[in-house]
């Protein structure tokens, strides 16, 4: 530096502005301290504008407000030696005024002219000479006045090789950079296409790029210094590598950083060039669209509009908010960064691109780890068990397994997180329609105080509509389970299979029932696949509740990890308190009455249960009381209208007596089968277990005819009856006919009972098709009463199959062909010893103190139990053989 402080007058640049020397600047005169320096100028120059004024100043680039509090924060720094500035950008106080901050070193310039602009304001044309470094300010108003110290500047040593290397280097970068710029100038037609970067005065006047080419290859080896200014002014680089430069003394070290300056500059430029021409060459109509379209918004957002939508919420953003919101697990997370890196990469008119928008959308609907707080407390089990009996009478072994499920809960909570507590069970309800297997899956959610949703899956024909579709396919989309979880929003909802036993079976769509498999287990279903999704779901929290009418149509594996329980059908008894406490009030409310507008007492529902309805559930019974509901709605309306010819108003009654109901609901729909009946040989009533959880009467008639061909014992079966039945048909006339002489239906061993006669075998109803190992005993006792004459009571059923040793064995349905028996008025009913312990431990109350069961293991304690005095003793020492 130099020995003497020389005193320079302070002219303040843009912040964003740096002066070199050699360098020509024209800039706005906007500061009140630039200006009054300019006018001290002009005046002592004594100059009109527009003339030369040939004085010197120093320039030095002012910081915004904005960096204000930031510049004192590192002048601090600096007076208490606590930061480094050696390559720091330095900063100097103004006096004594600490909020006005400016930079240490800057550029001696002489202002070589003043002009006017087009608007009227004026603008000076400055000219850098030297380089400088502030020592003191000794004035600050009207302009500031330094004390400046200036560079000394040293000869290059032409001798020396790497100095000579790097002004090789320097000239050589400078005249391709140049020559790039120029090149980019003149190809740039199209209005979309960038510039490169680089200093827009250059990349912008081919005339200043044309005189700075010629400056570099005419320059000698000590312009070396210059050419660094000069090119280095012209980067495109932050204003402080430029004020580092501005202030490095060592020309050799600028040499240097203005070589790395070129070279990183013009890396940037070809490497810019070099996409612009691939971005270039795929550009089709609608990407150019869309880039005019992105134009235009940016110009609308500048100018404070809203885009036609009204919404300037970018889409990117908003998903990436939502799915950190999400709380994804740690493998949703990993799958999510790379799918948004591949959503950022692509164009939104890609038809990719909403694929991926739309499977990223999914990913945050649905809940990874939001949960409800299960009503786990002291009261948990006495609230359970209010909700379950105040919603459904009867279905005490639900009840009892749901209380059991919510006691471990309850036990289990103590002390700890519930959302971890334990895998929920997979409890399948079994039963006739309108027994109330839906209406109970959803007070179990009420008194967990969960979120429930059912799920229907009858005619489901689909595997993909459990597991979803790939995201390959057209339209792909997740499956059920899923589609559920993003619904409710939680990971332990209740969730209702309905209709279980209606999936469809293996297909060309693929096997739906197999699909379940992994959903219905709980030691895989943590960890369930969908397709679309293609994530490990956790289902483990999900208490799923699946309903069925028959166990026939599922297939033996999904069967096998469900918790099976089965709810027969409703007793009349049952039925009576059913339809009192919940079907009627529903009812009354329903159709615009109040409670206690309509009165019906017990003995009239149970006279609907019973002459209007035949079915295990209660739907059936709800339509007809809904059609009394309506009748009594009608005379309350017609009580309340005003009569024309001034007739006194029909009084309203609102109770209803067994006489109304033939006026509601018209005549009987049914009658008591057993008192149709008449007593006659041959006729016998079995029981039958109907599909869809229903049991019903299965009569079997039986009668003989002289046969056409020779020796008899033909036997002809009718009724629409399925193979199995078939063959308890022949198994029966086998039997019988073997043990004729023990059944007194032959005088010797060796006589046919059947002799010169066929039996033919009928069962009523012929529309309905009947199947199953359930009435050979029923059977056989038909043929007993027929070939001896014998009739069997009315009100006397029975079930069971047999063997060709007389043998009887135990069938299935037994709860739902007792109740159908005691439906229809059946008193005693025979059924096989092995199905005893059917009736202690399911059958009810009033059911069993109602009929009398008898129970047996072998023919002989049938034909006993009917007609003690027909069969010979020598067939009972037989029957214990």
């Amino acid at each position: 530096m130099a020995p003497k402080p020389h005193s320079l007058p302070l002219f303040f640049l843009p912040h964003t502005s740096v002066l070199l020397p050699g360098v020509v600047l024209a800039l706005a005169i906007s500061r009140p301290d630039n200006a009054a320096l300019v006018a001290t100028l002009y005046k002592a120059a004594n100059a009109g504008v527009g003339d030369r004024i040939n004085s010197l100043v120093g320039c030095l680039p002012w910081r915004s407000s904005s960096d204000e509090s930031d510049a004192r924060g590192k002048v601090a720094m600096i007076e208490d030696g606590s930061a480094e500035t050696d390559n720091a950008t330095a900063l100097v106080k103004l006096g004594n005024r600490d909020d006005r901050l400016f930079y240490e070193y800057g550029c001696m310039a002489r202002i070589i002219r003043l002009d006017r602009t087009v608007t009227g304001r004026l603008q000076v044309v400055l000219e850098g000479v030297s380089r400088f470094h502030v020592a003191k300010v000794t004035q600050q108003t009207p302009y500031y006045v330094v004390d400046v110290e200036h560079f000394k500047e040293t000869l290059l040593d032409s001798s020396d090789i790497p100095t000579y290397t790097v002004v090789a280097q320097l000239k050589r970068l400078s005249r391709d950079l140049i020559s790039v710029l120029k090149s980019s100038s003149s190809s740039s037609s199209s209005a979309i296409k960038p510039i490169p970067s680089g200093d827009p005065q250059l990349a912008n006047n081919t005339g200043a790029l044309r005189r700075l080419e010629a400056l570099v290859n005419n320059s000698s080896f000590q312009d070396a210094g210059k050419i660094a200014d000069l090119m280095v002014f012209a980067l495109d680089v932050p204003v402080g590598e430029k004020l580092q430069f501005l202030q490095t003394e060592d020309i050799n070290i600028r040499l240097e950083k203005a070589v790395e300056l070129l070279s990183r500059q013009l890396n940037m430029i070809k490497l810019s060039q070099k996409i612009n021409t691939s971005v270039d060459s795929s550009l089709n109509k609608k990407q150019r669209d869309f880039l005019l379209r992105q134009q235009l918004k940016a110009i609308r957002q500048e100018l404070g509009e809203k885009d036609s939508d009204g919404n300037d919420e970018n889409d990117y953003t908003e998903l990436v908010k939502k799915l950190e919101a999400a709380k994804l697990t740690p493998e949703a997370g990993k799958v999510v960064q790379r799918e948004l890196k591949r959503l950022k990469r692509m164009h939104p008119t890609q038809a990719e691109y909403q694929v991926c928008q739309t499977y990223l959308e999914t990913l945050a609907e649905i809940p990874w780890s939001a949960a409800t707080d299960d009503k786990i407390d002291s009261a948990t089990i006495r609230v359970a068990k209010e909700q379950l009996d105040h919603d459904h009478y009867g279905l005490e072994s639900v009840k009892r397994r749901l209380l059991e499920y919510l006691a471990v809960v309850r036990l289990k909570s103590r002390g700890q997180d519930h959302s971890v507590i334990e895998k929920a069970p997979i409890l399948l309800l079994v039963g006739p329609p309108g027994v109330g297997k839906t209406s109970l899956a959803r007070s179990v959610a009420t008194a967990l105080g969960r979120k429930f949703h059912r799920i229907s899956l009858g005619g489901v024909r689909d595997e993909a509509e459990i597991r979803g579709h790939r995201r390959t396919y057209v339209g792909a989309m997740p499956g059920l389970i899923v589609q559920g979880l993003r619904k409710v929003g939680v990971v332990n909802p209740v969730f209702l299979l309905d209709e279980i036993d209606k999936v469809g079976e293996n297909n060309f769509h693929g096997d739906p029932s197999a699909a379940m498999l992994e959903v219905l287990d709980p030691e895989q279903n943590y960890t369930f696949n969908d397709h679309y999704v293609n994530i490990p779901i956790d289902l483990s929290k999900t208490l799923f509740i699946a309903t069925a009418n028959s166990t026939d149509t599922i297939s033996p594996p999904l069967l096998d990890r469900m918790e099976m329980i089965s709810l027969s059908g409703y007793t009349y008894l049952e039925k009576k308190h059913i339809a009192q406490q919940y079907l009627l009030p529903k009812q009354i409310t329903a159709n615009g009455l109040e409670i206690g507008q309509v009165q019906v007492s017990d003995d009239v529902l149970l006279k609907i249960a019973t002459s209007y309805t035949r079915e295990a559930g209660v739907r059936n019974l709800e339509r007809e009381i809904a059609t009394v509901c309506r009748g009594k709605a009608v005379e309350f309306a017609e009580s309340l209208e005003p009569t024309g010819d001034g007739a006194q108003k029909k009084e309203y009654n609102p109770i209803v007596t067994v006489d109304d109901l033939e006026t509601f609901l018209g005549m009987e729909k049914y009658e008591s089968e057993i008192a149709a009946r008449e007593n006659r040989p041959g006729v016998v009533t079995g029981l039958a277990y109907m599909g869809s959880g229903n049991g019903g009467l299965l009569f079997i008639e039986a009668s003989k005819y002289p046969s056409s061909g020779s020796g008899g014992g033909g036997l002809q079966l009718t009724g629409n009856l399925g193979d199995v039945i078939k063959e308890s048909a022949m198994i029966a006339l086998t039997w019988v006919r073997a043990h004729g002489f023990e059944l007194q239906l032959a005088d010797t061993r060796t006589e046919n009972p059947v002799a010169n006669n066929d039996i033919h075998i009928h069962a009523p109803a012929g529309a309905i098709p009947k199947d199953g190992p359930s009435a050979g005993v029923a059977m056989t006792v038909a043929l007993v009463s027929l070939l001896g004459m014998r009739p069997v009571p009315a009100d006397v059923a029975m079930t069971g199959e047999i063997t060709l040793r007389g043998q009887i064995l135990p069938v299935g349905g037994i709860k739902e062909k007792v109740l159908a028996a005691h439906r229809a008025g059946i008193r005693k009913i025979i059924l096989p010893a092995r199905n005893k312990k059917d009736v202690e431990h399911d059958m009810p109350a009033n059911v069993k103190a109602e009929v009398t069961f008898v129970f047996v293991g072998n023919m002989w304690d049938v034909l006993n139990e009917l007609w003690p005095e027909t069969v010979r003793p020598v067939a009972i020492v037989e029957s214990r053989l």
